[in-house]
């Protein structure tokens, strides 16, 4: 009787062993809920208008932490945005917000950008693009090695951003940023005068490396193929000469501000 008992209980796991397998084994198939939809890399502008810069200087608010409140950054890993054309700054904050710039801080600003719609774009770079720009302090002090020996090291960046290099095959910079580096709004070619030595140089030393995740490359592979031909030197140079350009009437202006007490600046 004791061996009836046993061989049953066998018999039972044995078949329970078996649904076990069997169930692992189906496959149920999932409903078909068709393709999947991706997202555009690409923010359509086709239907917004000019930007407000009242209304965006209130969406620019968080802005402020790096970029200061009127745009002329204080640190220079943050780039200095103001007096930018208010395309161009649309466009970066396009391509920041959909995963095509991904350098430098670029990922500290995603939070901010994702979220923001394209006329929300357009309105910010509107605002920052009545800011004033300010500039910095270019470097003046000798080359005493290489081929510019003799020469003050911002000028090495003069004479490229003025005249190029044409045996190089290097454009002079200013004829697309303008002889005091305001850029081009049409074609949104940046405002690059007073912007932060250091965050020049990298930009260069990245289009040198000549990498974008960028679906649209024309502007970077022109300043790839300027970038690609430049030394270490010239980089950081150009960088400094940046620093420092600005329109000579913002010193004649500058120099015609009343101080305190009700005397001028000397000429």
């Amino acid at each position: 009787m004791r061996h009836a008992r046993v061989l049953a209980v066998s018999a039972l796991a044995v078949s329970l062993l078996a649904a076990v397998a069997v169930a692992q084994t189906s496959i149920t198939p999932l409903p078909d809920n068709g393709p999947i939809k991706t997202a555009s890399l690409e923010v359509d502008f086709s239907k917004t208008t000019w930007g407000d810069p009242k209304a965006g200087q209130t969406k620019a608010a968080a802005c402020a932490a790096c970029h200061s409140a009127d745009g002329n950054s204080t640190v220079e890993m943050y780039p200095s945005i103001a007096g930018q054309s208010e395309r161009y700054s649309a466009q970066q904050m396009a391509l920041i917000a959909n995963g095509q710039r991904t350098s430098g801080a670029s990922a500290a600003m995603v939070p901010f950008v994702q979220d923001l719609t394209p006329q929300d774009m357009r309105d910010i770079g509107a605002y920052f693009a009545t800011q004033k720009a300010t500039a910095g302090i270019a470097d003046d002090g000798a080359v005493t090695e290489g081929p510019y020996a003799g020469k003050k090291f911002y000028e090495i960046g003069q004479q490229l951003y003025r005249g190029g290099d044409a045996e190089r095959g290097i454009p002079a910079c200013m004829a697309c940023h303008g002889p005091t580096g305001a850029g081009n709004p049409g074609p949104a070619y940046p405002h690059i005068s007073g912007q932060h030595a250091a965050y020049v140089a990298r930009r260069l030393q990245e289009y040198q490396a000549g990498t974008t995740q960028e679906t649209d490359k024309a502007h970077f592979q022109i300043m790839a193929t300027i970038a690609k031909s430049l030394t270490e030197q010239e980089i950081q140079a150009l960088a400094s000469y940046l620093q420092g350009l600005h329109n000579r009437a913002d010193d004649v202006a500058a120099a015609a501000t009343p101080l305190a007490g009700g005397t001028q600046a000397p000429p």
